[in-house]
């Protein structure tokens, strides 16, 4: 926090004593100026979240002690995170029981200049079909500029501006030569709440809308998404999320409301985590679940493992082996299938 005097107040039929002691109190505050500035509460007049990431500096207005200051907060210190996107509820137990795992080969490539340009190019062996993507990232500011072109000549392509409106988000997207993959995505935050909303550019757009309220540690949402080609609803689910320091709980209720999915991750020390995730099925009376955990070996270093009802078992290991590189070794095996071999990944990632 920076704090400038006010000497305006201060007029020119002020004497210098007056100046003086002003300044004195400003350089060197009493014990009784620390206690009354501590309890003074700031009203900035602009977004209260932290998100604003490159807004400008709030400022707020105060006066003490027949003194007048100008406060210019700089608003990515404050953390006052608020919920999570509907969409990210219950992501931690589902990263941990699916990211990274790969059965194929793949190598990525990842280059960065000071300028703001990325580029990534990925290329991913699947029993004898090879496929391969290079995606090219420029950043601007609030801009950002994500173009893909793939093997099968397709150029995606996505324009993201932060900051449109103090803590909101907007991103066009659109993929040549489909002429109706035009989207547009827009996303607000805020301390106590989160929304997102979709709408393609098209004659019969697909809308998609998703809110979450509460805090960073309890929230409550939902999601709906309409076809206006057929005037129906494409999917409806709502959600509760619980976030606490060393475990998170998520309760779902999916498939417009025929299936109801519980997630679970816990910290159990600093370098082990399990989770669980578990779906039931009102229709057919189905459970379905999945138990995994992560740990790590040493810096460098992470285990994971993970379990399914069908009896198929997994196990991951990946390696920094260099800053920012990273080599990924992963199997699975299905007992139920007698005659396949076990399948073996391999993933390398260069990040020089």
């Amino acid at each position: 926090m920076t704090v400038t005097p006010n000497l305006s107040r201060a007029n020119d039929n002020s004497d210098l004593s007056l100046k003086t002691k002003i300044s004195n109190q400003i350089k060197h505050p009493t014990p009784r100026n620390l206690k009354t500035r501590r309890l003074l509460r700031l009203s900035p007049e602009r977004c209260h979240s932290s998100r604003c990431r490159n807004s400008s500096p709030i400022v707020s207005l105060f006066t003490s002690c027949r003194t007048s200051f100008l406060a210019v907060i700089d608003y990515p210190s404050i953390k006052m995170a608020g919920p999570a996107p509907f969409v990210d509820m219950g992501k931690k137990a589902k990263d941990l029981l699916t990211k990274d795992y790969n059965f194929d080969q793949k190598f990525t490539l990842t280059m960065l200049s000071s300028t703001g340009m990325g580029l990534t190019a990925t290329g991913l062996k699947k029993d004898q079909i090879f496929f391969g993507d290079i995606n090219t990232v420029y950043k601007s500011g609030n801009t950002t500029v994500d173009v893909k072109v793939d093997t099968y000549s397709n150029v995606s392509t996505k324009l993201t501006v932060n900051e449109v409106w103090p803590c909101s988000k907007a991103a066009l997207s659109f993929r040549i030569p489909d002429h109706k993959s035009g989207k547009l995505d827009v996303q607000y935050l805020h301390p106590h709440a989160a929304i997102d909303s979709s709408i393609g550019l098209n004659p019969t757009p697909l809308l998609e809308f998703s809110a979450t309220i509460g805090s960073k540690e309890l929230s409550l949402g939902g999601e709906v998404g309409f076809d206006t080609a057929s005037a129906s609803c494409t999917k409806y689910t709502a959600g509760i999320g619980l976030n606490k320091s060393d475990f998170s709980v998520a309760l779902l209720l999916t498939d417009k409301g025929q299936a109801l999915k519980a997630s679970y991750i816990h910290s159990v020390n600093p370098l082990t985590c399990v989770a669980a995730e578990m779906t039931h099925r009102f229709s057919t009376y189905e459970n379905n679940f999945s138990i995994g955990s992560s740990h790590a070996v040493d810096p460098f270093t992470m285990v994971k493992t993970r379990f399914s009802d069908n009896g198929k078992v997994a196990m991951l290991c990946q390696r920094e082996w260099r800053p920012k590189s990273l080599i990924t070794v992963s199997a699975e095996y299905d007992p139920k299938a007698v005659n396949a071999s076990p399948k073996m990944g391999l993933a390398l990632a260069l990040k020089p």
